[in-house]
């Protein structure tokens, strides 16, 4: 009997941010065989690379413009106060057409913890990149779990949980499904709808601090059940 294994494409993927949950997927991404460029405010940033001559041979690093212009896709892992900025530094000409992955979170430590919302109840983050980039299509996902469950969902009850996408088109939101199903190991993925869906996972974050504090674990996650 014959068995035949679909083999992965190998894709060029930019990563704009240097935090850990740039480091998680950029780390993730080149051990499932793609090349990718970590994207820095400056091109000499020092922890972009230190990752890039850890990571290997299919890492790289550069500006954030330069990683837009490289990745076939792009993800942002940008602090939220500053994504906005971020994504104009890599150019709306790198972006034009292309899937963007929004992982940011409108979290504002600017009083300290626990961390406040800057948006209201009537917008997200995910709308504000959306409407600054109209020819960009803006999938909002991976932004209600910590970095490391992001790439690897199993290390919570193996796995049997639930991760959500927001996003405005249909074709973008089934490539980033397949992204999580079949790179990052998600199960269930559920499409809550157009962008401005966002306002609800980027909401939860308020609560996702608080069950941190009281489960003393950042690795936790929601199972929905009817």
């Amino acid at each position: 009997m014959l068995i035949f294994v679909k083999r992965r494409t190998t894709m060029k993927i930019g990563v704009l941010g240097t935090g850990m949950v740039g480091e998680t997927i950029a780390t993730k991404l080149v051990a499932l065989g793609h090349d990718v460029k970590m994207g820095a405010r400056d091109a000499g940033n020092d922890k972009a690379k230190a990752w890039a001559e850890k990571a290997g041979q299919k890492a790289s690093n550069g500006t954030f413009a330069d990683a837009a212009a490289f990745g076939e896709i792009v993800f942002n892992c940008t602090a939220g106060t500053g994504s906005l900025e971020a994504l104009k530094s890599a150019g709306e000409d790198n972006l034009r057409g292309k899937v963007l992955i929004d992982v940011a979170n409108p979290l504002d430590f600017s009083k300290g913890m626990p961390p406040t919302l800057f948006t209201d109840s009537n917008d997200s983050l995910g709308e504000r990149i959306q409407r600054a980039f109209p020819e960009t299509k803006v999938v909002k996902t991976l932004n209600t779990v910590n970095c490391h469950v992001m790439v690897d969902p199993a290390r919570v009850a193996g796995g049997d949980h639930d991760m959500f996408v927001s996003g405005n088109d249909a074709g973008a939101k089934g490539k980033v499904t397949e992204i999580l199903r079949g790179w990052f190991g998600w199960k269930n993925v559920v499409d809550l709808g157009d962008i401005t869906t966002a306002r609800g996972t980027e909401s939860y974050l308020m609560l996702w601090i608080r069950l941190w504090g009281a489960l003393k674990t950042a690795d936790f996650n929601l199972k929905l059940v009817k």
